[in-house]
């Protein structure tokens, strides 16, 4: 094993009545970047806390290496003994903390009195920023950063302690397309540098930009390793689902009819700071349309969902139109039953109550209809659940099942589930899907496709400009809080897209 510094062989790893890995075998060599790649529920999450020593030793069948020792990890801290460092998607830093004060966390340098030695902690903790080129004041709150910061913190955290073997699962779910391009950079440094590092995403422009190798999972199994250089995406996204997909994005043509949504001059502030966000935006969206919202990070995009479901923000002026009619609710359970609902970028915080059931949370924004006399009909909801539950095809045994044990994938069918059971005349969708596989993202396109076809409008956010363009039938660009371009689907192109988001919009008349 030269040169490898971390081996798996045949590991399997079973729960009660779920294989959910068998016979994985996978290897990271020195100073190189392996994408890991597969379909939400393919086994990756669960061979990453096999790595991490979250599943102990004992609990699984097969053999682990490390510098060609074999290894028994036995808890977290084996594993980051042995110099091995997993930044989860989910960041585990202290918001209320500065940064480097979460860098020297549990592990902080003390004077010979027993006390935190302040001074060197910010010292060794700018010398550890420098070091690997991020522009990062220690002294900086950590509340204050932007989450690409954050990642680029939470990457020289595990640095600090020596790490050789860096995991990172879904690293750019939440970053702007510039934060994605700094961190990749900081990983082409790191390989140079010797560190080895797992990469674990379900966007191939990214595996293909930085990996020297990529894994596939599918069911449980590793079923191919390829050199990139030799691999073609759509070789990957065969082995990932079992078969070809020959459009990533299938969206139909529409036959847009009357405008469902209207909205004119509207000019948002933010509640807390007063600060004006939105400005003079104005725009329709017509039933079977689908109506792409771009921009980059920060440039209004959620808060202009957000604003119109009544979930954030003050209305300084402008008015909205929902079939014509002035729109004057501004409470989320109003605009709910005016017929608008919102799928948040941000699931588990916002869509989902995780510890509950499927059948608990589908159920959630349609409660009203489903009750008569003050009490639930508990009769009613299960059929209405069960129809959601078997025509989106939710990947799970029973509406019982915990949402917190489902894939991101299969999380994601479950909000729209609840947001569709509601019977809205207009779907807002943020970010519908950030964080999940291929296959899963063919599902939810199939789901918008049948939502136009039904007569239903659809506002969709997305940073993918492929998606955007591939998904939309008009695509609105906000730079600012403003409108910075408007296209219909024939004219969008990434280059136009990004030249209205960075305001740059007389690029696209040369």
């Amino acid at each position: 094993m030269s040169g490898t510094v971390l081996q798996t062989e045949k590991i399997t790893k079973k729960f009660p009545g779920v294989v959910a890995l068998k016979d994985v075998s996978f290897d990271l060599r020195a100073g190189e970047i392996h994408g890991l790649c597969g379909e939400n529920g393919a086994g990756k999450s669960t061979l990453i806390k096999l790595i991490s020593g979250i599943y102990p030793y004992g609990s699984y069948e097969g053999e682990f290496f490390v510098h060609g020792q074999l290894v028994k990890f036995r808890s977290l801290a084996d594993a980051q003994n042995a110099g091995i460092a997993v930044i989860y998607q989910e960041l585990a830093l202290v918001n209320d903390m500065t940064v480097g004060e979460n860098i020297f966390l549990g592990s902080e340098p003390r004077t010979p009195r027993g006390l935190i030695d302040w001074h060197k902690v910010y010292h060794e903790a700018r010398v550890l920023l420098r070091k690997f080129n991020v522009e990062i004041d220690p002294s900086e709150p950590v509340a204050k950063l932007g989450m690409g910061q954050k990642q680029l913190v939470e990457i020289v955290k595990a640095l600090s302690k020596n790490s050789n073997i860096l995991v990172l699962d879904e690293p750019t779910a939440a970053l702007a397309e510039h934060e994605v391009l700094t961190l990749l950079d900081i990983l082409r440094d790191l390989r140079s540098r010797g560190i080895a590092s797992i990469y674990v995403s379900h966007k191939l422009d990214e595996l293909f930009a930085v990996c020297d190798r990529i894994t596939v999972v599918r069911d449980g199994a590793s079923v191919v390793t390829l050199k990139t250089e030799q691999a073609t995406k759509a070789q990957i996204i065969e082995h990932m689902v079992g078969r070809e997909i020959g459009d990533l994005f299938p969206r139909r043509r529409s036959k847009p009819g009357a405008a469902a949504l209207e909205v004119e001059g509207l000019n948002v502030a933010d509640s807390d700071s007063g600060r004006r966000v939105l400005a003079d935006i104005s725009f329709s969206l017509r039933a079977g349309e689908v109506l792409g919202i771009g921009g980059l990070m920060g440039a209004g995009r959620t808060e202009l969902l957000m604003h119109l479901f009544g979930a954030w923000g003050t209305r300084l002026r402008g008015s909205v139109r929902l079939n014509g009619r002035e729109l004057r609710a501004r409470k989320p359970q109003e605009i709910i039953r005016r017929g608008m609902v919102l799928v948040s970028e941000d699931r588990r915080r916002y869509g989902l109550i995780v510890d509950k059931t499927i059948g608990f949370n589908l159920s959630l924004s349609s409660l009203a209809k489903l009750t008569k006399h003050r009490l639930i009909d508990q009769g009613l909801e299960f059929q209405r659940n069960n129809h959601f539950f078997q025509s989106l095809r939710v990947k799970a045994p029973t509406l019982e099942a915990l949402v917190a044990k489902l894939s991101g994938g299969t999380q994601q069918k479950v909000v729209l589930g609840k947001a569709l059971m509601a019977e809205p005349l207009v779907i807002f969708l943020d970010e519908p899907t950030r964080g999940i596989d291929v296959g899963a993202k063919q599902e939810i396109y199939e789901i918008i496709n049948q939502l136009t076809d039904a007569g239903k409008a659809v506002l969709l956010v997305s940073s993918e400009l492929p998606e955007l363009i591939g998904m939309s039938d008009r695509i609105l660009v906000l730079h600012e809080g403003r409108i910075g371009g408007e296209f219909d689907r024939d004219e969008a192109t990434q280059e136009n897209l990004l030249a209205a988001a960075m305001g740059q919009a007389h690029v696209m008349l040369t």
